[in-house]
Formats: C-alpha cells, structure tokens, sequence
C-alpha cells in the first residue's frame, strides 16, 4: 500500500495540482477525501495536520505537509530521479521555475480563484449565486495577467523554458475549470500561445488521471 497520503477532495483546484505532479511523476500515492461540505477540515483532527483548517495536506511516512505549493516543490525534489524533470535541471532553471511559481501566487491566483468560484464553486457547492460584476472585475484583471504570459509564451513553449515544470502545473486546474466548467474560456483562447500552453497541458496523461476521480 501506498505510504504517500492525499488529503483533499477531487474537485478541490487546490488538490488536484498535487494530483498531477504526483502523477505526472509517476509516484505511488491515495488519496483520501474528506467531507468538505461536513466541514471536515475544520475538525479537531484535520487541524492537527492543518491548523488553518484547509486541504491538501500530504503524510509521506512520518512526514506532514500543508499548502499545495510546498507540496509540489517537496514532490518535485523527493521524485527527481523519476519521471520528468519538474524543476529544471541546471540552477538558472531551477530559479526560473520559482520565478514563475511565484509570479502564479502573486498575479495569477487571486482574480482566477476569484472568477472560478463565482462561477463554479459558489453556486454547485455553496449555493450562492454568481455575482457577475465580480466575474467581470476578476476576467478584466486577469486579461491584463495573461497578457504578459501571453508575450512570454511567445518565445518558450513552457513558462521556464520548453520543459514543463510545477510552475506551469500549478496553472491547470484553474485554468480547466474556468474554461471548461465555467464557460469563460475566451480569456485563455483568444491568446494563441497562452491557448496552445494550456491545452499542451489539459491533454496531459496525468490531467485525464485526475480528471478521472471527478463525478460526471
């Protein structure tokens, strides 16, 4: 049996971007779902593993960790000499990498997440209902992002170079369901090199795995 525990649910963006750098790394793993809607995470013993009460969270062994970015780079380290190359091999690589991992949290998470939620995650699984001024606002802020991946793209097939690092997977699940889910694709299509970036990604072997796990 697998020693490498996922903590999460399918659906979670959060969760899956751990998924697919696990597989695209080949890695032996479960995951086990807990009740989001239950309110699992905020349990006594869900914040013994997450204090802030949130998911993913990994046991590797002995080993816990939290947040999903940490948990890439940590899979990406631990499998280096399996599977892909996920973080570059050469140091300016490597730093490429961490520059677009963060360019991820700074600039492209916050209006995406935004955007995803009003017209995904709030209506299925909270029940409130789409707020299409945030929508518009989030879209808007987002162009202005993609924009610069966009002229980036230009000159490189992946976001570090023409490899395809955690940097670019962080990306995808975001991405799908403000697409695919939630209808708002023509931020992301009606850029060519953003457009081909991510369905060089969304046709991965590794995403369809994932993809997998979700109920129709």
């Amino acid at each position: 049996m697998a020693t490498f525990k996922v903590i999460g649910i399918a659906p979670s963006p959060y969760t899956q971007r751990v998924l697919v750098v696990l597989n695209e790394k080949g890695a032996d793993y479960f995951l086990q779902e807990i009740d989001r809607m239950g309110n699992a995470q905020k349990k006594p013993e869900h914040l013994l593993l997450q204090p802030f009460g949130q998911i993913p969270v990994i046991q590797d062994g002995d080993f816990t960790l939290f947040e999903s970015r940490a948990i890439v780079r940590y899979i990406a380290d631990k499998y280096e000499g399996q599977g892909p190359s996920l973080y570059g091999k050469t140091l300016e690589e490597r730093a490429l990498v961490e520059q677009w991992l963060a360019v991820e949290v700074e600039e492209f998470d916050s209006p995406t997440g935004a955007a995803v939620f009003q017209l995904v995650f709030g209506p299925k699984y909270v029940g409130i209902p789409t707020d299409e001024a945030i929508v518009s606002s989030s879209l808007e802020k987002l162009a202005k992002v993609l924009d610069v991946y966009e002229a980036h793209l230009s000159k490189s097939k992946f976001l570090a170079g023409d490899f395809l690092s955690i940097a670019d997977l962080v990306h995808l699940p975001l991405l799908f369901f403000l697409v695919t889910v939630g209808n708002r694709g023509e931020v992301v299509t009606s850029r060519k090199h953003v457009k081909a970036w991510y369905e060089t990604m969304s046709s991965l072997p590794s995403w369809y795995k994932v993809l997998s796990l979700l109920s129709p």
